[in-house]
């Protein structure tokens, strides 16, 4: 799985944080993400899908 992430499109809510932590941050000045891990391991797989699918801004892209 490959993780992308638009922190143009980026809303600051820190949904995809609480999901996926391991895998996503946000920026102490304004929330906005940060991507902590392009290629995450496999087990992490579903925590990253449903942080893409909680993000209300459409933000995360991923490619299996």
């Amino acid at each position: 799985m490959k993780v992308t992430i638009d922190q143009d499109k980026c809303v600051a809510s820190g949904q995809c944080v609480v999901a996926a932590a391991e895998v996503f941050d946000q920026r102490e000045e304004d929330g906005i993400v940060v991507l902590l891990n392009t290629n995450p391991p496999v087990g992490q797989a579903e925590d990253v899908r449903h942080a893409a699918t909680v993000c209300p801004a459409l933000a995360i892209t991923l490619e299996e």
